[in-house]
């Protein structure tokens, strides 16, 4: 896969955030080499110059470090997530450890930190996140079957990568959750992933597959390549009136009962 890489100079690297659990956020890398079908970040395109398909450039924010104050207690106890339109830890980080030297920074500001990534690379940062008071480390799983995930998210972590990383994290005594998202209908086997992961995972967050804008292009060519028999039930579920997501978010609620685990449910109601 042709990928543009472009350094640039950042004016800002702490934003303040619209997710519901963070105050602000911190994207190190504009782009992501993920290549995930479902990906809701392809919006930022249109907030750069770039003419290449979304998935195929990242620019580097080589000053991004700088940035951080060295001396403030406006983030003291506020939350700061790792990333929201990125992955922080992107192949690329090897080489440019700016996640690293941003956390370097943020340890005197001790922000309650968050962290969720699909990479394992994530584990060579734990000297680190075990300077924060209050840290938390989530891994996206969507699937435990590494050939959907090599369809879905080609240029990922392998899924039993992701397991091992975690399982370091809770030997290391830093928290840890599994993000199950987003939900694909009849593919991800989100009560395996449970099963899978509850002896690592402090928290389980559930998000349902959420087709608006140009994610369902990517998501109907990827079904029309792979999944053919399963378009028209998708088409069903998402342009026609169907229960189908009101009856998996009760199901959720009663298996992670059943088998006694902390979870919160992000689900899109709304249509296309």
């Amino acid at each position: 896969m042709m990928m543009k890489i472009k350094e640039i100079q950042a004016s800002s690297i702490i934003t303040k955030s619209n997710l519901p659990d963070a105050d602000y956020v911190i994207n190190p890398y504009v782009g992501c080499m993920h290549s995930c079908i479902y990906c809701y970040a392809r919006f930022m395109k249109r907030f750069t110059r770039h003419t290449e398909e979304w998935g195929k450039f990242v620019d580097v924010k080589v000053n991004a470090p700088d940035l951080i104050p060295a001396k403030t207690s406006k983030y003291r106890g506020k939350s700061i997530f790792l990333a929201s339109v990125t992955d922080a830890y992107l192949p690329l980080e090897r080489k440019y450890q700016l996640t690293r030297k941003i956390l370097e920074k943020l340890i005197p500001l001790q922000p309650n930190l968050g962290v969720q990534t699909k990479s394992d690379l994530v584990v060579r940062d734990i000297d680190l996140l075990k300077q924060f008071k209050n840290c938390e480390v989530g891994f996206t799983i969507t699937t435990l079957d590494d050939n959907l995930r090599k369809e879905i998210e080609p240029f990922t972590s392998s899924v039993q990568n992701r397991i091992k990383a975690l399982e370091k994290l809770k030997e290391a005594g830093i928290k840890s959750y599994v993000f199950i998202g987003p939900i694909m209908p009849f593919l991800t086997d989100w009560k395996k992933i449970i099963l899978a992961t509850k002896h690592c995972s402090d928290l389980y967050m559930f998000e349902n597959l959420n087709v608006r804008g140009n994610i369902w292009d990517s998501v109907k060519n990827w079904l029309n390549e792979k999944h053919p028999k399963l378009l028209e039930d998708y088409e069903c579920i998402y342009f026609s009136k169907s229960d189908y997501w009101d009856k998996i978010e009760e199901e959720i609620k009663q298996f992670c009962k059943e088998q006694k685990v902390d979870y919160r449910i992000y689900f899109h109601h709304g249509k296309k």
